[in-house]
């Protein structure tokens, strides 16, 4: 309206001065020109500026504000406020507004206060950027990619990377907190305004930094602020420069995350641990400041005493017990229990669970105590000894079958084993093996309890006699038995004596005639008669021969029924020991069959040697008449040499069996 009337009354003028001719007043003119240039400024407009009013009313959330026209502006309450404070306005305060337009549709002026504090913060953002400055504003907002920042009405973005020197996992700490920061870029045209405050961050860290690291040492106690934590640790600002603090370092006692005994801006006091003046690094420590618990440790915790402690921490080894806060030790999976070895440690005890253990072992120096749980039990190997004896018998079910024998459950949870060769006396390890099952229950003789090495010792055999040393004893060294051919082998034959006596002839043994020393002659089953020479305990075996049978039967045979002055003939000899042989074989086969039983096998062994002996007396026939020439010849000599006379008939007789 006051544009419109100036133009009317201009346009009056020029048509009066332009109709009477006349000039119009200068000291009116230039009165007026002036006034409106002072209330309107130079470019005689309201538009877009912004100008200083006067709080009229406060209705509601609506603010009226008169500055100096002929009608009032309203304002939005909200715009007076910033964020973080509250609005503290009242009538007759001036406030600076920005004029929108001079009437609304309402008849009233258009204003604005936001945009007043941002023309405002504009003209200062431009002149801090210009020179570098650093300029005040709060965090408010969040959007994407970063947050909105209020710089004193003017709005700008803060990207995540710029929050600070390291990422920021909790913002919250930060929001609606005045902080400097310095502009990175701005442009009016677009109302854009990016800010930083890691810059800030980082210039006044770097001047801390040298100051503080110049006077730093190490064992040095200074106070920070936790400003991060991690899984590992905790970052303390110590006032322009971090520190880490270990998570091993923040207590004696066990802490498995930092979280549990700090908390983001909290303040501490630690101590200088490690300072490395060329990379900058600096280690901290909480728990230097208290005493440590491990002084005094050997007297406190002495070797087979008895505490009560807390599982604090179970691995796949073992369960760490503390038993007081900063001292811990060890209960190794193998000291846990006396039955249950391939047991994980979780199974037997639970974290936080009270435990009795005895100490094993105090190593100060690496700050190590080994601990004992199965200690405070009974020992179940000392407690099977004490109620069974070596040589009592024990009942249980087949646990496991391995490669080298039996496992057998025993009371107290424990296990015996019976090895292959305590199975069977006759059968081997795996033959006997074959014949139990996983689950049988079997009974066996206790061997043998090594409480140390925590081993039972059983046999299922020793339940019996050994049919070995029975049958053995009954047999001597030098005595001919009869027995049963089991196996032909190239080196020999294995034989069966009695019930459950084993030999063995070699082939050498098989007979005098080397012609006959042959293993294929005989078949399983065959029955032959032998000598025994050997008993081999260790082996369990008996060594048999045919062959000393045939020297012993033959020398008794000569002592029988001849002599060197009978003039008989060996065929004679032997032909008389064949016929008393066989009458005694005629005679036992009679009593067998009177007492309705077989006839004894020296029978079969007799029919066995028979031919044997007529063949080697029909090679002896001819030794008579040789000897008689050899007489003859010896009575005919004045001067006989005996050595000489030894040797040709030694010659004689060792040629034909070489």
């Amino acid at each position: 309206m006051i544009n419109n009337d100036s133009r009317n009354n201009e346009d009056m003028t020029a048509s009066a001065s332009g109709a009477t001719g006349e000039e119009t007043h200068p000291a009116l003119s230039e009165s007026f020109s002036a006034l409106l240039d002072e209330s309107l400024g130079e470019d005689g407009g309201f538009i877009g500026r912004v100008v200083k009013g006067t709080v009229v009313s406060i209705n509601n959330d609506i603010v009226v504000v008169d500055v100096g026209l002929k009608s009032e502006g309203r304002v939005p309450l909200k715009e007076f406020g910033t964020p973080g404070r509250d609005i503290t306005l009242a009538p007759g305060d001036t406030v600076d507004v920005f004029v929108e337009r001079f009437e609304d549709k309402d008849g009233l002026v258009g204003l604005s206060r936001e945009k007043a504090r941002r023309e405002e913060a504009w003209n200062l953002l431009e002149t801090a950027f210009n020179k570098g400055e650093r300029i005040n504003g709060t965090i408010f907002g969040r959007v994407k990619g970063g947050f909105i920042v209020d710089l004193a009405g003017a709005v700008a973005f803060l990207p995540g990377s710029q929050v600070d020197i390291r990422p920021v996992r909790d913002i919250g700490p930060l929001m609606n907190t005045p902080q400097p920061f310095q502009i990175l870029k701005m442009d009016r045209s677009r109302n854009n305004i990016v800010v930083s405050r890691r810059a800030v961050l980082e210039e006044t860290r770097a001047e801390a930094r040298s100051e503080l690291i110049a006077n730093l040492k190490e064992g040095q106690v200074l106070e920070g602020v936790v400003k991060n934590i991690t899984d590992y640790g905790a970052f303390v600002d110590l006032g322009g420069v971090d520190g880490l603090l270990h998570v091993t370092d923040i207590s004696w006692k066990r802490i498995n995350h930092p979280t549990e005994a700090l908390q983001i801006g909290e303040t501490v006091n630690v101590q200088v641990i490690r300072f490395n003046s060329e990379t900058q690094r600096i280690s901290l420590g909480m728990k230097q400041l208290e005493a440590d618990p491990w002084d005094g440790v050997e007297v406190k915790y002495p070797v087979t005493a008895k505490f009560t402690g807390r599982v604090t921490n179970i691995t796949d080894y073992g369960a760490f017990i503390e038993l007081e806060p900063g001292v811990e030790g060890l209960v190794h999976v193998s000291e846990m229990s006396w039955t249950k070895k391939n047991v994980h440690p979780g199974k037997i005890v639970s974290t936080s669970q009270e435990v009795e253990v005895v100490v094993l072992d105090v190593d100060k120096e690496k700050r190590r105590i080994s601990l004992g749980l199965k200690q405070c039990m009974a020992n179940p190997w000392e407690a099977f000894l004490e109620s069974h004896p070596v040589g009592s018998v024990v009942e249980g079910e087949i646990k496991n079958i391995t490669e080298f024998g039996l496992f057998i459950g025993l009371l107290g949870e424990i296990d015996g084993m019976v090895h292959f060769s305590d199975l069977s006396w006759t059968q081997t390890g795996e033959e006997a093996a074959s014949e139990y099952n996983k689950g049988d229950i079997v009974r066996a003789k206790l061997l043998d309890v090594d409480v140390e090495k925590e081993r039972i010792s059983l046999g299922v055999k020793q339940l019996e006699d050994d049919p070995f040393a029975s049958g053995v004893a009954k047999m001597k060294k030098g005595a001919v038995v009869t027995c049963t051919v089991t196996s032909v082998l190239d080196n020999g034959v294995e034989v069966k004596v009695g019930d459950g006596v084993t030999g063995f002839i070699r082939k050498a043994d098989l007979s005098r005639d080397r012609g006959e020393q042959r293993p294929d002659r005989f078949a399983p089953g065959e029955k032959v008669d032998a000598k025994i020479t050997q008993v081999d305990h260790g082996g369990r075996k008996l060594v048999l021969s045919i062959k000393a049978r045939e020297v012993e039967e033959e020398k008794k045979a000569v002592a029988a029924y001849g002599s060197s002055d009978s003039g008989a003939s060996l065929g004679d000899i032997l032909g008389a020991a064949i016929k008393e042989k066989q009458a005694s074989a005629e005679r036992a086969e009679a009593a067998a069959l009177d007492n309705d039983e077989p006839a004894e096998t020296e029978s079969v062994g007799a029919v066995d040697v028979a031919p044997e002996v007529e063949d080697k007396a029909e090679d002896a026939e001819a030794a008579p008449e040789e000897e008689a020439v050899s007489a003859a010849r010896a009575d005919e000599e004045s001067e006989p040499e005996p050595e000489e006379t030894g040797k040709k008939r030694t010659g004689k007789k060792e040629k034909p069996a070489g």
